[in-house]
């Protein structure tokens, strides 16, 4: 049997055409609500079917409204209704109903159907209207549903951000910081960075960052354990020199496999802010920004936490300019592509090449750790596939 086309243009009119799908088992009716549509001052394009699975196959081809008879071959009352709203739950629906089927037709309308018609009363102007507004109020719902849908993750990212990310403990003592997080993929889970800093009361400032290898629950939960144990040791007055090793025992009990490790870098800066003491345990090490960006070499490092039983974490102290800021990354920000890098990654000599401009236009750390995230995402054509999360600590 010929098919016939899809859609069959009804008016010739240059404003855009609604496209509506016609479903219908009476020729009678249908021919008469097809001829209603053409006689419209607003250019529609029909298409008509006469039984369900006919009217599913033509969903798919841009159908903007479906009017909808309750009474086919083979589907009837609600269910008819269900099935078009299952199958092409964006469509408007009209349900065209007899004088009988008023309870039905508000029960349709409840159900998920923008309107309801009775076709003895159908005259073009009706018709015309009650399509173009369905299209349009179905349009403001899914707008609104999405913006709701939208509101609702970044409420609860931010939520999951306050309960399970650190806000550093500074004094107001001359520093500034600002920290970010950015998931993979740029989903709402959180991975296994962490991140955290605290200034003690003799001036120095203790800074932790690390980055527990993979990316979902469990990498997030030991990245939480990490840093609150890290926190605890700094603020009980554990020495530096045994803080790495307290994780990799936390890392060894708590981790659910052999194979799960982090890599973490811990910082102490002095109290006269002229010098920073590092350990780094398979970590990338930190950034200074001052008259130039270069990386603070910490010599050989350490093994990432939870690779050997017997890490050893040795400290290199480095000095520091009297103006500085110091960022602290995990390698999600340097692991995506860059677009126009030969080896397809920005990488560490990438990073170091963006940050001064960066840095030059932003008008404060946020403001520069924001730029940071949006280099990272534009070299790469969209959402980084490992978390980000950055440290930014400034001698002002």
């Amino acid at each position: 049997m010929q098919r016939r086309p899809p859609f069959a243009a009804v008016s010739l009119a240059t404003e855009v055409v609604t496209r509506v799908l016609l479903v219908e088992d009476d020729p009678g009716d249908a021919l008469l609500t097809t001829e209603l549509l053409g006689k419209s001052v607003h250019p529609f394009s029909v298409c008509a079917a006469n039984k369900m699975s006919e009217a599913i196959e033509h969903l798919g081809a841009g159908v903007e409204c479906v009017l909808l008879d309750l009474g086919l071959p083979d589907a009837t009352g609600l269910e008819a209704l269900d099935q078009i709203l299952s199958a092409a739950p964006g469509v408007a629906v009209i349900v065209l109903t007899g004088r009988a089927d008023r309870d039905l037709a508000l029960a349709a309308v409840a159900r998920g159907a923008q309107d309801y018609l009775q076709k003895g009363e159908l005259d073009t102007e009706l018709l015309s209207r009650s399509v173009r507004y369905a299209v349009e109020r179905k349009r403001s719902e899914d707008a609104a549903r999405r913006l709701l849908a939208n509101e609702l993750l970044a409420a609860e990212s931010a939520r999951l951000e306050r309960g399970l990310l650190a806000r550093p403990m500074l004094a107001t003592s001359g520093l500034a910081a600002a920290t970010r997080y950015r998931s993979g993929g740029g989903s709402l889970l959180l991975g296994g960075d962490f991140y955290d800093a605290i200034e003690l009361a003799d001036g120095s400032v203790r800074i932790v960052i690390g980055d527990v290898a993979g990316h979902g629950p469990d990498e997030a939960a030991i990245g939480v354990a990490l840093r609150i144990a890290w926190r605890g040791l700094v603020l009980a007055g554990l020495p530096a020199v045994g803080i790495l090793a307290s994780l990799q025992a936390v890392l060894d009990a708590e981790r659910p496999h052999e194979a799960m490790f982090a890599t973490a870098c811990d910082a102490t800066i002095a109290p006269d802010r002229r010098s920073v003491a590092l350990r780094i345990a398979g970590h990338p090490p930190p950034l200074l920004i001052a008259d130039d960006v270069r990386v603070l070499s910490a010599g050989q490092p350490g093994p990432p936490l939870g690779v050997g039983a017997d890490g050893s974490w040795a400290a290199r102290s480095l000095p520091l300019p009297p103006r500085w800021t110091l960022l602290f990354y995990t390698d999600g920000i340097i692991e995506g592509r860059s677009l126009g890098g030969a080896n397809g990654r920005l990488g560490v000599p990438g990073l170091v090449r963006a940050v001064p401009a960066l840095a030059a236009s932003a008008r404060d750390l946020g403001e520069l750790a924001d730029g940071l995230l949006a280099l990272a995402e534009e070299r790469n054509g969209g959402p980084v596939a490992d978390d980000i999360a950055l440290l930014l600590i400034s001698a002002r």
